[in-house]
């Protein structure tokens, strides 16, 4: 199993500080680029809504400006995210052998597609779902709507951000099994466990209607369920894994 050199305190301390740094220098000219591109998509949001199109108003001065700020970090942060992840593990693979560095480099990847995932089923399919049950709740009551545009997006992230961080549970589930605080055996035990956590999560999202909870909680039960398929594949390749190096050690010992 080779190992690369141990660095010393000091050195990590600088190695940390350079990652940092280059992350910082990605978020920021990411967060020029998002502020020229906010109110082009802006626009998009406007007039392509996935439910329907409303109009925004504002109540303060600072509406327009907390909204377009907020975009610009948002759309910052999509360049940012995959590669601060990729720093973390340029940082950590100092210590990993080379068949550890493959394995951690491949979250990256499923970590980004799991969270474009999630942020797609948010948006196109629970919040138009969400939007038309309180709409219709306002026109059972004879509600005028006039919609606040840090309202509407508030609610819209609201909805969209636990959604989608949500959709990470596979990367968070495969981290943990191969660091070795997870086993295929405590996700089977957790599963009840889960299951109602995921609900509850799913009834806080979602309308309080049994068919959009249902939309909502399935896709979660069913990520669990994938998260425990792959880290007991996972389990059993490091396993083989670990057996092979054993042998290999033996073999090298009787040599």
């Amino acid at each position: 199993m080779e190992i690369k050199n141990t660095m010393t305190m000091l050195e990590h301390i600088a190695e940390l500080r350079k990652r940092i740094l280059q992350v910082a220098a990605v978020f920021i000219l990411s967060m020029v680029i998002g502020l020229i591109a906010a109110p082009y998509v802006l626009s998009v949001l406007k007039h392509h809504s996935p439910a329907f199109q409303v109009t925004w108003n504002v109540f303060s001065p600072w509406d327009g400006l907390r909204i377009y700020m907020s975009i610009g970090i948002v759309l910052s942060l999509l360049p940012t995210l995959p590669f601060a992840l990729y720093q973390i593990w340029l940082f950590v693979n100092q210590g990993l052998n080379n068949r550890e560095q493959k394995a951690a480099l491949r979250f990256i990847p499923f970590s980004a597609l799991c969270f474009i995932i999630g942020v797609s089923f948010a948006y196109f399919v629970v919040f138009p779902m969400s939007l038309a049950f309180t709409t219709g709740i306002n026109s059972q009551m004879e509600l005028v709507e006039t919609y606040g545009v840090s309202q509407y997006f508030g609610f819209m992230f609201n909805i969209m951000i636990p959604l989608s961080l949500a959709f990470e549970l596979p990367v968070v589930v495969l981290f943990l099994t191969r660091i070795g605080l997870l086993s295929p055996a405590i996700l089977h035990t957790m599963r009840r466990y889960a299951y109602v956590i995921l609900v509850i999560i799913a009834a806080l999202i979602s309308p309080p209607d049994l068919v959009s909870h249902l939309m909502v909680a399935i896709p979660l039960i069913g990520l669990y369920e994938i998260s425990t398929w792959l880290a007991s594949r996972m389990h059993h390749k490091q396993k083989h894994a670990e057996i092979d190096e054993m042998e290999i050690d033996a073999a090298n010992q009787m040599i």
